[in-house]
């Protein structure tokens, strides 16, 4: 593997940069998903090779066009659209969402798998435990066991994507890309703790990490990772656009789903959102999505917020945690920000909705870029919470490197 790939590289200084694109997507068109996704990372130019729509809409067709569960989806008959009315990356997007809401990742031979490194430099290798998808996400899970040493004994963790490749030898080639390391001493500076049962205690590492202490010790139950669809594939290159004067940010989308390990709570997509000038204050944009003074936006949630959670034998349920998955769209339907990170609600002692007669409870995401402010109530006679606030902040830093401006 490490051949070829020396080979892609040297052939891509010498000979490839001097061919025609047309011809390069002719030869392109003949590798699969997994290998396009790999040569992206070998210059500029293979990067904006493989994210083309023209490959993307080919593959699309060609593997799902024979799956009768995904022939039947209103997906498979966007594909059929002209690949210049869509925005560059779109097809190489639906095609891995596909593959998740089909449940083909088995078929593909894709897993993922979890390197503990302990202080002393001792490595173990996890395979994961459980998968659960979602419409923008999906949470990775591995049980502990004795396999895994004591939480404060973890140097690093590193999630690698694997693929098992068939081949004519009788061993299978494997190939791992390494998608995340983490240093635990510095993730342990900022940890929280957002909740726990009679069980275990769960510990939030940073956005989408969550650690399962077992109560009154050291030990690790399970480590889940839950990981937004966009991170997943490479993002398409930033375009050097202007917003309009009069707003901070207009036309944008939001979709937002809340689930947990079992089932979906909620899900939402929100169109038309801006940001007027004078909105704008302590370094933030703020986009509001439901209103608290305007009922008809009110949503009710299916269900309770609670993250259940399952070890080997030993099952529980953390209340008042699930895990929010966010996408936000700019005015070219491009991802902007996305999100998908475990979260906790906390209740409030002050309502800022008196129209509701129960508990009223805030969800609080924050990280450098976005601030997410969900607030709930529970309603104890219908036994249901109600989204009655989603307000979301977005950094004006964030807003300048992205347009590449000086807002």
């Amino acid at each position: 593997m490490k051949a070829h790939c020396h080979f892609l590289v040297v052939m891509s200084n010498y000979l490839f940069h001097r061919l025609p694109s047309e011809i390069l997507i002719k030869i392109l068109s003949y590798l699969d998903a997994f290998t396009l996704c790999c040569i992206n990372h070998i210059n500029k130019l293979f990067y904006q090779l493989a994210n083309s729509n023209a490959l993307w809409r080919k593959l699309y067709i060609a593997d799902f066009s024979k799956n009768k569960k995904c022939r039947d989806k209103s997906l498979l008959r966007m594909a059929t659209m002209e690949v210049q009315d869509r925005p560059e990356g779109y097809y190489k997007r639906l095609y891995f969402k596909t593959v998740a809401e089909c449940d083909m990742i088995k078929n593909l031979n894709v897993t993922w798998e979890l390197t503990v490194m302990d202080k002393s430099g001792r490595e173990s290798t996890l395979e994961q435990s459980r998968s659960q998808f979602t419409e923008t996400s999906v949470t990775l899970c591995w049980s502990g066991g004795d396999r895994l040493p004591d939480y404060q004994q973890i140097s690093t963790l590193q999630l690698y994507g694997v693929r098992r490749l068939a081949c004519v030898s009788p061993k299978r080639l494997v190939c791992r890309s390494l998608m995340e390391k983490l240093d635990m001493q510095t993730l342990t500076k900022n940890m929280q703790v957002i909740g726990q049962d009679k069980l275990v205690q769960l510990k939030l590492l940073q956005p989408g990490i969550i650690i399962g202490v077992w109560r009154d010790q050291c030990s690790v139950a399970f480590i889940m990772f839950t990981l937004h669809f966009h991170k997943l594939v490479e993002r398409t290159p930033l375009m050097n656009i202007h917003t309009n004067p009069e707003y901070g940010l207009h036309g944008y989308q939001l979709h937002i789903v809340l689930h947990n390990t079992v089932c979906e709570l909620m899900s939402g997509s929100f169109l038309q959102l801006f940001c007027r000038r004078t909105q704008i204050s302590d370094g933030l944009i703020q986009l509001t999505v439901i209103s608290s003074t305007n009922l008809s936006q009110h949503t009710s949630l299916s269900g309770d917020i609670t993250l259940p959670w399952r070890c080997e034998a030993l099952q529980g349920t953390v209340e008042n945690c699930c895990i929010m998955s966010l996408t936000l769209l700019d005015e070219f339907r491009k991802p902007f920000k996305c999100v998908t990170s475990p979260v906790s609600a906390e209740l409030e002692r002050t309502p800022v909705c008196y129209d509701y007669d129960g508990e009223h409870y805030l969800i609080h995401y924050q990280d450098s870029d976005i601030q997410v402010k969900m607030r709930l109530v529970w309603m104890n006679e219908q036994k249901q919470f109600i989204l009655i606030s989603l307000v979301v902040y977005v950094s004006v830093c964030y807003v300048n490197k992205y347009f590449r401006r000086d807002y």
